[in-house]
């Protein structure tokens, strides 16, 4: 690698494989922590598996999944506590 490019070393590219798959981190957020460019990153996925793609969308739907469960908890609350108030409205 010529000189003044950062990049990562072993045990680098290991945690950042497992960050990105497993704990569905950003590329890019990782990419600015280590200091290189998010390609190398891409890479890295690219070469460890051809269904690197699968990993980083099974990521996003992970968080998406996360989000819409806390909107569904939140909305059954609130539903919930209108089903409390409607019997006490008897006019």
């Amino acid at each position: 690698m010529p000189r003044g490019i950062p990049s990562l070393d072993e045990e680098q590219k290991k945690a950042a494989l497992q960050r990105v798959k497993e704990n569905g981190e950003k590329v890019t957020d990782l990419a600015k922590e280590y200091g290189v460019n998010p390609n190398a990153i891409y890479r890295l996925l690219g070469n460890q598996t051809q269904g690197a793609s699968l990993y980083l969308e099974l990521a996003k739907l992970r968080k998406e999944n996360e989000a819409l469960l806390k909107i569904i908890g939140k909305l059954v609350a609130a539903n919930e506590a209108g089903k409390k108030m409607r019997p006490g409205r008897h006019g």
